[in-house]
């Protein structure tokens, strides 16, 4: 059964998130849309570009990154989705590691929670399967505080794989259907250029785990480790990451450049 997303579903074709941070700190674009009127903006913009899915987030996890308050996460997200909710039809996901936050932003409109914690925290796998709706999981070595000093692995991909189906099998038996998971393998979480390369050539491998395999590569720097280009240079770069996910069967996409990035998708998706 293919999993369902709002109003939409997950089809066997690559489809394309976009990213909104309202955030002062986030890697790519902090404060871009930290401002109400900014963010709508950027909402109307991201809709018109062909985004068939938005992931809010409102607490910066990028490398050495801290955590904010749930007041103040749920200040920077909830007008986004009440605005979202109340002019489009477009699913919502809540980017939160915070189970109080992922309650209130389903309560406003969100269907899908995308935790970069990974279920790590019992509170949100309880809030999670009481709410219901479906989840992304994602794998990070450590947290964005540290993830970055000198993560280690064996083999990068089976030890993700393993840690991913533990977090799964917690989650089912906490009453949240596999069906209802995406697997997220988490690019740049605790990984280093050649663990992130490894992970993008193996991408197949994840194929089967659950419900849906999500990408989010866009905009990170390990592509600028490899092209040399700052933040801001890293188009070529993210759409040949996403190129990659989609011709081996990831479902979801997340971009920063939602109208580059469809386009690319939609090429990949009629060869497919």
């Amino acid at each position: 059964m293919s999993l369902t997303l709002g109003n939409l579903v997950l089809d066997g074709k690559c489809h394309v998130m976009g990213i909104l941070n309202v955030t002062p700190d986030s890697f790519y674009d902090g404060g871009k849309h930290f401002d109400l009127v900014d963010t709508q903006k950027g909402i109307d913009s991201m809709i018109e570009e062909g985004a068939e899915i938005i992931d809010i987030g409102g607490e910066s996890t990028r490398p050495g990154s801290k955590p904010v308050t749930v007041k103040e996460e749920l200040e920077r997200v909830i007008p986004a989705i009440k605005y979202i909710s109340e002019n489009y039809e477009i699913p919502i996901s809540i980017d939160t590691q915070k189970a109080e936050v992922a309650r209130k932003a389903v309560e406003a409109g969100a269907c899908i929670v995308n935790d970069v914690g990974g279920l790590r925290n019992e509170d949100m796998i309880s809030t999670v399967a009481e709410l219901q709706i479906p989840v992304i999981i994602m794998h990070m070595q450590g947290t964005p505080e540290n993830m970055q000093k000198n993560p280690q692995y064996g083999d990068v991909v089976k030890d993700i794989k393993e840690w991913l189906n533990e977090r799964i099998n917690a989650a089912e038996i906490a009453g949240i259907k596999r069906s209802d998971i995406i697997v997220d393998p988490g690019i740049g979480f605790g990984k280093n250029l050649k663990h992130n390369l490894e992970i993008l050539g193996r991408l197949s491998e994840f194929k089967g785990m659950a419900g849906g395999v999500l990408l989010g590569a866009s905009r990170k720097s390990f592509i600028g480790m490899m092209t040399g280009n700052k933040d801001g240079d890293r188009l070529t770069g993210s759409l040949s990451a996403a190129m990659m996910g989609a011709m081996n069967g990831v479902d979801l996409v997340r971009a920063h450049d939602v109208k580059e990035t469809r386009r690319a998708i939609k090429t990949i998706n009629t060869l497919n």
